[in-house]
């Protein structure tokens, strides 16, 4: 038990010792009967009893009753019912499989016993879909292929196909299901000691695992990275999920099978050796793939005996042991891992923020089922799970929805970790843990308040007795505040991940930027890209996946620059999307990253870098938020692109967002004269990305020019999306229709079919350079009942300065104006009164206020004030109702009335001048 007092010290001495090599040490005791896994027969008489006192229980014992009844009365009218379902080699008994890449190949060689049958192909999808069980061919092995759905005609009518054209992972799913039926009925059996659930389990796992014994390890023909990849029954080890249903039907079933077939043991268990053995000599350990191993592996190894039950010494203790502390090269060891994907500082793994999320809630689960069945705590031992787990709402946008940047989809943020931790803290007494995770759950699940805690009915799932058990929180602990998980500005180096939030405890009214390169797995091609949100929505949404991973849309659309809110260089931009190595570099930003307090709330900013490899461009993207009201606010946009040996073609500046509807128009409302255009495409040696778009039409322009999206509503409260940019010379605007955005699952309530109809864009070209010729943008969302806050926005040149300065003037209802002014040179700029020599400043006016933030630089003045850093610095300098208030990061010389003073780094807070 960890004492809270010395926790500190005791989480830094483990992090100390993981990051020298110090091994987890072993479970002290090893349980000896079985069930082990999820409970104990001395537990039977607890669950029991809890079955006659408890609702919930009862109603989840009914539930698997009446998923595993219907299959008794088949099984007791036709024996064989069920495990002749499974799909096997019944016939040929085929012992070796061979395959071709990521697609079955064939199948040779001949066991005494009906095998198990391998997979179709590699997250393929096909028209070709696995039927019922009831519809599936007993004993079915021909050499037609598999009897199997045509999905593509009317009644999806079953057909024989080739095994190979069969969707992917159709095979596996059917014998994963029957396995899960008999697991069922295994629970059952060592629940109510009746053997008629017993003789339906005995008969699945019996046929499987024998067949499984005589079976060999998959050969791609090709040598090729598949063979490194392969499980013994699909594509990819991580997706062997039957070895889940695998362990715990064998685990509640083996006291029968000791009594009726003993013989078998050695069997069963040296299968599931095999197969084990492979998911550690195979597979990807720099992702999510070694944790899915972990999974599968540990809980096939609890059901094992001890190493020295077994010829080659590995047992229980070798592969627990393996997975907690041992590296090969195609699986890491649980610390080494962790050290790999997280960070450290800021608890982000290193993936896309599905896939990140997805780890989070795995390790959790991982760390509690092991202390479920071990009772030893690993967390001391990995200590950056406290982290990971505090900074999962990190991920969220003002409406609950978590960022998709990457191979991701929008969605809530899964509470389930943070019940997790919130079980083990309460366990091992680690109290200021849990009150945190408490406090965060009562935020991020509603009707903590109420009991039970879980919904009305719990799944009628197995583990619903044990590790999903009801969860009990301390009433004592009240409901955290978002402000105290989300800050205003976020950065994570590991995925080269920024954002910047105003008002984001509102739904309706917050703001933020997510911004991101390509670092870290399951990214995509796309520069240096962004989402933006507004009125409740996403609305500058990211495209989504589109497809597998291993199909064109995905490979040539969804993964690339024209998918994403980004600029491409001469139509040629592009990277290895998956794992990529391609991030930004942070050059300023405000406030600092991960600032609670202590900051001016009415301006965000970020500075970027990114270097475009394939064109080897040097591109620049300034972001900003600028708060002007409770309801209202709007981001600026600068995006600078150049070719470093110059030469360029042009500079696409892509924007995608929600909407049934886009208009594009002069300044004024008069729509710009667009026209059919076949410009944007693969020919001339382009993406092909840029051929998945149509109905393109565009307009050359140098005057300044506006774009609207609207989302239409039943109510007529529709949400826009207000874009304006600045006109150049040399600047064509293009209407696009783009493929459908995927970034939101298909179930996503909109107003309108966003599943299936065009993703509304529109791409700004720059012919030549966009350096001196940057892509400046300001976007403002509103909704109908309140009417844009923006009446005018226009740019101001001055002269004498460098050539990528951009001046710009916004003029808001409420009488403000805001000056902006950026410059990658930093030169002192002066317009009117006001004088500025900074990476980025604004200016605000409005009546007798005004407030002067100073980005990254040396200077700002206006009305008589006048703010000098010897270093660069963000300062802000606000006049409101009379009263001055300042911050600043870096000693400043402020001057005013003919007088200077020295005022040093200080968080924002009134001064008196």
């Amino acid at each position: 038990m960890i004492k809270r007092l010395v926790y500190p010290v005791f989480i830094a001495f483990f992090s100390l010792l993981t990051v020298k090599g110090q091994e987890i040490p072993l479970p002290v005791k090893l349980l000896e009967g079985h069930p082990r896994l999820l409970t104990t027969d001395q537990e039977k008489g607890r669950l029991r009893q809890q079955l006659k006192e408890q609702k919930w229980a009862g109603e989840v014992l009914i539930g698997i009753k009446n998923r595993i009844d219907p299959y008794l009365d088949e099984v007791k009218a036709q024996p064989d019912w069920l495990y002749s379902r499974l799909m096997m080699y019944w016939k040929s008994k085929a012992t070796q499989v061979y395959i071709d890449g990521g697609v079955y190949a064939k199948a040779d060689g001949v066991a005494p016993v009906p095998t198990v049958r391998f997979g179709s192909s590699r997250g393929v999808g096909s028209p070709f879909i696995r039927p019922a069980l009831a519809d599936i061919i007993p004993y079915m092995d021909d050499t037609k292929g598999v009897y199997f759905c045509n999905s593509s005609k009317p009644g999806a009518p079953l057909e024989w196909v080739d095994q190979r054209q069969a969707s992917g992972g159709s095979i596996e799913s059917v014998n994963e299901e029957i396995m899960k039926l008999a697991k069922d009925a295994a629970f059952l059996y060592w629940l109510t000691d009746d053997q008629v659930y017993a003789s339906l389990a005995f008969g699945v796992i019996d046929t499987y695992l024998t067949g499984m014994y005589y079976r060999n390890e998959p050969i791609d023909l090709n040598h090729g990275h598949a063979q490194t990849l392969v499980g013994m029954t699909t594509f990819e080890v991580i997706q062997e999920r039957i070895l889940n249903e695998l362990a715990y039907t064998y685990d509640f079933l083996y006291n029968y099978v000791d009594k009726v077939q003993p013989d078998k043991k050695i069997i069963y268990e040296t299968a599931l050796k095999k197969c084990i053995d492979l998911s550690l000599k195979n597979g990807v350990p720099h992702n999510n793939w070694n944790l899915h191993k972990s999974k599968f592996i540990l809980k096939v190894a609890m059901v094992l005996g001890k190493d020295k039950d077994y010829a080659d010494g590995q047992g229980r203790e070798y592969y627990i042991n393996a997975i907690l502390n041992k590296t090969a090269a195609r699986h890491w060891s649980l610390p080494h891992f962790m050290a790999y994907g997280y960070d450290k500082e800021t608890g982000i793994w290193n993936e896309s923020p599905g896939y990140a999320q997805s780890v989070g809630h795995e390790l959790t689960q991982f760390i509690r089922d092991y202390d479920n069945t071990f009772n030893q705590n690993l967390l001391p031992y990995i200590p950056v799970m406290y982290k990971a787990v505090e900074a999962l709402p990190q991920y969220q946008f003002p409406n609950g929805m978590t960022t998709a940047f990457g191979d991701s989809y929008y969605g809530l943020l899964n509470p389930a970790p943070l019940a997790d931790m919130i079980r083990l803290t309460q366990k091992y007494n680690e109290r200021e843990h849990e009150v945190l995770y408490t406090k965060m759950y009562k935020l991020f699940h509603t009707d903590t308040d109420k009991e039970p805690l879980q919904p009305a009915h719990l799944p009628a799932q197995i583990s619903s007795f044990f590790t999903d058990k009801p969860l009990v929180l301390d009433r004592k602990v009240s409901k955290g505040a978002l402000r105290d998980y989300v800050t205003p500005t976020f950065y994570s180096p590991n995925v080269s991940w920024f954002v910047q939030r105003n008002k984001y405890d509102s739904k309706e009214n917050g703001m933020m930027i997510s911004q991101y390169a390509s670092l870290g797995n399951h990214m995509h091609s796309n520069g240096l890209a962004m989402e933006l949100y507004g009125k409740g929505y996403v609305l500058g949404a990211e495209s989504g996946i589109g497809s597998s991973y291993f199909e064109k849309p995905y490979l040539d659309y969804y993964s690339q620059f024209p998918a994403h809110n980004t600029v491409m260089v001469d139509g040629i931009s592009k990277y290895p999307e998956m794992l990529s190595t391609h991030d930004f570099k942070l050059l300023g930003c405000y406030p600092k990253p991960g600032q609670k307090t202590g900051y001016y709330a009415g301006v965000t900013y970020s500075d970027m870098y990114f270097l475009e490899p394939e064109s080897q461009s040097d591109q620049n993207r300034l972001m900003s938020i600028v708060n002007t009201g409770p309801t209202t606010g709007y981001y600026v946009d600068i995006f600078r692109s150049k070719k470093q040996q110059g030469g360029e073609k042009y500079h696409d500046y892509f924007y995608h967002n929600l909407g049934q509807e886009l208009k594009i128009s002069e300044i004024g409302g008069r729509a710009l004269a667009l026209k059919p255009s076949d410009e944007m495409g693969f020919a001339g040696g382009h993406l092909f990305a840029l051929d998945y778009m149509w109905d393109k039409q565009s307009a050359m322009t140098d005057k300044d020019y506006e774009a609207t999206w609207k989302m239409s509503f039943p109510d007529d409260n529709n949400v826009y999306m207000h874009l304006w940019m600045k006109g150049y010379k040399g600047r064509e605007i293009f209407s696009i229709k783009a493929p459908a955005v995927k970034s939101y699952r298909k179930e996503y309530k909109l107003p309108y079919d966003f599943y299936h109809d065009p993703y509304l864009t529109i791409a700004a070209r720059q012919h030549g350079e966009a350096w001196k010729h940057p892509f400046v943008a300001i976007y403002e969302p509103t909704v109908e009942k309140e009417g844009r806050s923006i009446i005018s926005i226009s740019s101001f040149a001055v002269e004498n300065v460098s050539p990528d300065f951009v001046g710009l003037d916004v003029e808001s209802r409420a009488g403000r104006h805001d000056y902006i002014f950026s410059s990658l040179a930093a030169d002192e700029v002066r317009y009117q009164d006001k004088v500025v020599k900074g990476t980025y400043g604004l200016i605000s006016e409005q009546g007798d206020d005004f407030t002067l933030f100073l980005g990254n630089g040396y200077k700002i003045a206006a009305r008589e004030f006048s703010i000098d850093c010897a270093e660069k610095a963000n300062v802000t300098l606000e006049r409101k109702d009379g009263r001055y208030f300042y911050t600043s990061d870096r000693t400043i010389k402020l001057t005013f009335r003919n007088k200077t003073i020295q005022l040093e780094a200080s968080d924002y807070k009134q001064i008196t001048l």
